[in-house]
């Protein structure tokens, strides 16, 4: 018990030089991009996807084997990235029910009449969200927090919106340290949470954490007045990158549009 306490209080005092839990280390050259190119690039594929239209199903096959085709030359495993998209999973069943709750004209599949248009609203949530979520998934296996904050910023986006990004980001892992610590202390008191009496204990934990994260917030906040903090932090140092960079990003978005410019085409 004290060597995972000890565990937990050394994973907590390196705060900052964290990975996040997504990062999978690596030497590709996916990793080796700089990251503003990965974001944009990202952030263009998803758009381009959602701007496909859904009757074009081939399309959605094609971007499906290029975010692949990506995540294989990142090194990204199958074992890696298939749990990681358990945050779909909302989005999936609301798909899922669309055809029985929908209204319109309505089709026979395996028995089951089910609204057409609900299905193709469901296909279309399921297929454009997946890759969204493939897509996110990769830039952030390929791309350290750090580095993830000075692309934003490179991207020009609004100082205080990277702030938040970063504060929000750090502390998730601080406070979901300090819930591991609080649950090891109830551990180690014998509290075993199986009977619904015990529900008002959780509820107690609960509310404490809530308590601790926002003192902790304010002595951070002070701590960083009494540092010189004037609104705003000190800019994150990144390279720029060179058109060569740019144009290897490029070429994700780039095959993209070349397939829903065919799509709309064959509408």
């Amino acid at each position: 018990m004290a060597q995972r306490i000890g565990a937990q209080r050394d994973r907590g005092e390196r705060g900052g030089g964290h990975r996040h839990l997504l990062y999978r280390h690596g030497h590709t050259v996916v990793h080796r991009l700089p990251a503003q190119t990965k974001i944009l690039a990202a952030v263009l594929f998803t758009l381009v996807v959602v701007a496909t239209p859904s009757t074009q199903r081939w399309a959605f096959g094609a971007y499906a084997l290029m975010i692949i085709a990506v995540a294989a030359i990142a090194r990204l495993s199958p074992r890696f990235v298939l749990p990681r998209m358990l945050v779909e999973v909302p989005f999936v069943l609301f798909a899922v029910l669309l055809p029985f709750l929908a209204r319109g004209p309505r089709v026979e599949v395996l028995g089951v009449l089910l609204s057409a248009s609900g299905l193709e609203s469901a296909f279309a949530i399921l297929a454009k969200g997946t890759l969204g979520v493939l897509a996110s998934i990769v830039l952030a296996a390929t791309t350290e927090l750090r580095a993830l904050l000075a692309g934003l910023h490179r991207l020009r986006v609004p100082s205080l919106l990277v702030q938040i990004m970063a504060f929000m980001l750090r502390y998730l892992e601080v406070v979901g340290a300090e819930a591991d610590r609080m649950r090891i202390a109830r551990t180690s008191r014998c509290f075993e949470a199986r009977r619904e009496g015990r529900l008002r204990v959780l509820a107690a934990a609960a509310g404490s954490l809530f308590v601790r994260a926002y003192e902790r917030g304010e002595r951070v906040h002070l701590a960083m007045l009494s540092r010189g903090y004037a609104g705003a932090l000190p800019v994150l140092g990144t390279d720029g990158a060179a058109r060569s960079s740019w144009a290897v990003a490029s070429t994700l978005p780039a095959a993209a549009a070349l397939v829903a410019g065919a799509a709309w085409l064959a509408v």
